[in-house]
């Protein structure tokens, strides 16, 4: 009888000791994968007009965490062109677009491509809206109202203006489209005088170097770079198609959910309201 309990206590010994070297194991790989997805760096690739508020949303947000935040490395692009290198394979973990098309066709493409209906697909987010506004260091803006913008345009016949590739970037779409309603669209461009640029940033940099006598650029640019007055006009906002700007998660990290999270967070919404963005409601 002693000898069969001693056998059991062996064996209740032995069963411990798997079970403990189980657990121990799977507490080993957990760590393991812990610390592999903190050693990844955070891919973003963002629209061009977010160089200057993503910094800053980017600063507060590793900061906030404990224990840091991993590495986040951003590339900065026209909205198409980044959409472009997504398809062909850059390794991403969020796309940060400055329209609502290319998330939502990335999207598609991404649950078409699904080899099964339980591959993790995301669903595009929207996290800010963006103010077009026209900008000038030759010439000054003060007192300009919608009426004598379009005056002002069309009086001087040798003066250039710069939008962002409609066919890429979302503020040059809203750029034409304003003009369009205007029509003075086909008579500037008749006349020579609309200079296209890549992208938001690069118009911005024709506008701002002086380069053109005016520039259609993101009101974040000019916040960022704390322009007077005199220098833009902010256009309303319902006399040109609405910026909304999209995101997509990529990847499935856990920090590219958290991310995605804290931008549209009331902490991120603050830095973009303070960066010169309408409010997303």
């Amino acid at each position: 009888m002693i000898k069969l309990i001693t056998i059991s206590s062996a064996c209740l010994v032995l069963t411990l000791t798997a079970c403990s070297k189980e657990q121990t194991a799977e507490l080993v790989q957990s760590d393991a994968d812990n610390a592999t997805e903190q050693s990844q760096t955070l891919r973003i690739a963002a629209a061009a007009n977010l160089s200057d508020v993503l910094p800053e949303i980017i600063a507060a947000y590793q900061a906030d965490k404990t224990p840091p935040a991993q590495a986040i490395d951003v590339t900065y692009a026209s909205s198409g062109k980044l959409y472009a290198q997504i398809t062909s394979g850059a390794p991403y973990d969020i796309f940060l677009s400055a329209n609502q098309e290319f998330p939502a066709k990335l999207a598609k493409e991404k649950l078409d491509n699904a080899k099964s209906a339980d591959e993790a697909t995301h669903e595009p987010f929207t996290y800010t809206q963006g103010q077009l506004a026209l900008y000038s260091v030759n010439k000054s803006l003060k007192g300009l109202n919608p009426t004598t913008l379009n005056a002002l345009l069309m009086s001087e016949s040798d003066s250039k203006i710069t939008i962002a590739n409609p066919e890429l970037a979302p503020y040059g779409k809203s750029a034409q489209a304003y003009l369009q309603t205007q029509k003075i669209f086909d008579t500037l461009t008749e006349q020579s005088r609309i200079i296209q640029a890549e992208n938001i940033g690069q118009a911005f940099q024709y506008a701002h170097t002086g380069n053109v006598d005016y520039g259609f650029v993101a009101q974040s640019q000019l916040t960022a770079i704390k322009a007077t007055p005199e220098q833009f006009y902010t256009l309303a906002p319902h006399t040109y198609p609405p910026i909304l700007q999209d995101g997509l998660v990529i990847s499935d990290t856990i920090a590219a959910t958290d991310f995605s999270n804290y931008l549209r967070s009331p902490a991120g919404q603050q830095y973009f309201s303070d960066a010169g963005y309408l409010a997303i409601e």
